[in-house]
């Protein structure tokens, strides 16, 4: 296995104008509208006490995406609610008004009539973006990179999206769709990336995966964790990682946890940028390939790497055998501990405080992540077996060994 590799955080600070997009206000409005849909519900926050004590720290929970709305992942959040502050935005409205019943009553496809959302994605986003427009009566055209799964691709398309694999990375894939986008009437490019002059939406879809972490703060307070004192956050781009890290920011002011952001070495776009230390965005480029598809990413979301660069402790490239490792865990728990079905990009969180806490290779890291018996550490499960052959090959054949 190729080392894992980390750089702390020694660039210097900008003057912080995009931490107010995960300002608490913001994330109450996107929770108000997830929770308008019927199918909502709160996802679990797994508690894995055992585990904690076989690590050696003093609490261990991950947040399990799996369930959210049904479709395996926690993408859904963003681009959904972006819908609703698009279409509000659009007709005059105020989000608060875009309720799911507003949105698909008649009245308002009177008034707005019927958009089409492009997107690109390796799998998570763009269902989850068609499955929103279809939700909302609107049209949506995905766009996924080379390699991507048809397990993945069926999911798309069987939420009605018009969908194509494309023979280029995942960023030329924003760029096809940003690209048809503005060529079609009414037609929106929804993408979970910013960059300069775009950056009103992917600051919408961050908002709406505030939902997950006010969640996540909120049962952790129902099980007696006033704060965790760890936050493990994986990162593509960047934008689930700084709006995780942005919200506990606003949320915990003046002691916010210990933020670590973890990547595929294959892409680790932001961590080159952390080596680099001058706080300017690394881009990666080729190929991309790694099992973690949802972080296949090199280029690095501009509102997303500025609340980074402020706010995260650690910066860590993970090789796949970290991921795969994580998997097996989450999916075999020690007995008394619930099982999380956990997907390629979901499980890096797991696999990595394990190397993290019995390597002794990574000692050095852990002494600085000041991680022991008073830690409780906070992971998030962003996805479930969305690639169920996949998920089989490495978790029940042992592909990718650590």
């Amino acid at each position: 296995m190729d080392p894992i590799r980390w750089t702390g955080n020694h660039m210097p600070h900008s003057n912080d104008a995009y931490l107010s997009v995960m300002a608490l206000t913001k994330i109450d409005r996107a929770r108000a509208f997830h929770r308008s849909f019927p199918q909502y519900d709160i996802t679990p926050l797994a508690a894995l006490p055992r585990r904690a004590e076989a690590l050696g720290i003093r609490g261990l929970f991950v947040k399990d995406e799996s369930f959210r709305f049904g479709l395996n992942a926690f993408k859904v959040l963003g681009g959904s609610f972006a819908m609703a502050r698009f279409i509000a935005k659009e007709t005059g409205h105020d989000v608060s008004d875009m309720t799911f019943d507003t949105l698909t009553g008649n009245a308002l496809k009177e008034e707005f009539g019927q958009a089409t959302f492009f997107t690109a994605t390796d799998g998570n986003h763009g269902r989850g973006v068609a499955w929103a427009a279809r939700m909302l009566g609107q049209k949506a055209v995905v766009h996924m990179p080379k390699g991507s799964t048809k397990a993945r691709f069926d999911n798309i398309r069987k939420e009605g999206a018009a969908v194509t694999i494309e023979e280029v990375n995942y960023d030329e894939c924003v760029r096809i769709a940003a690209k048809e986008a503005a060529e079609t009437p009414h037609g929106v490019v929804v993408q979970d990336t910013a960059w300069e002059g775009y950056e009103e939406i992917p600051s919408w879809i961050m908002q709406g995966y505030g939902t997950m972490a006010q969640e996540a703060c909120e049962q952790l307070i129902a099980q007696g964790v006033a704060r965790p004192s760890h936050v493990f956050v994986q990162a593509g781009v960047g934008s689930l990682a700084s709006a995780v890290v942005g919200y506990f920011v606003n949320r915990f002011p003046e002691n916010p946890p210990v933020f670590v952001i973890m990547e595929a070495s294959a892409a680790a776009c932001l961590y080159k940028g952390a080596v680099q230390s001058d706080g300017n965005p690394a881009i990666v480029t080729g190929d991309l390939t790694t099992i973690m598809a949802g972080l296949a990413c090199g280029e690095p979301n501009t509102i997303g790497w500025d609340i980074l660069r402020n706010h995260a402790d650690f910066f860590v490239s993970c090789p796949d055998e970290v991921a795969a490792r994580g998997m097996r865990m989450l999916a075999a728990p020690m007995r008394g501990d619930p099982q999380v079905i956990s997907g390629e990009s979901g499980a890096v969180g797991m696999g990595l405080l394990s190397f993290l806490m019995q390597d002794a290779a990574y000692a050095d890291l852990r002494t600085e992540l000041s991680l022991g018996a008073d830690s409780t550490v906070l992971l998030f499960s962003t996805e479930g077996d969305t690639d169920p052959e996949r998920y089989a090959q490495i978790v029940w054949d042992g592909a990718i060994a650590s």
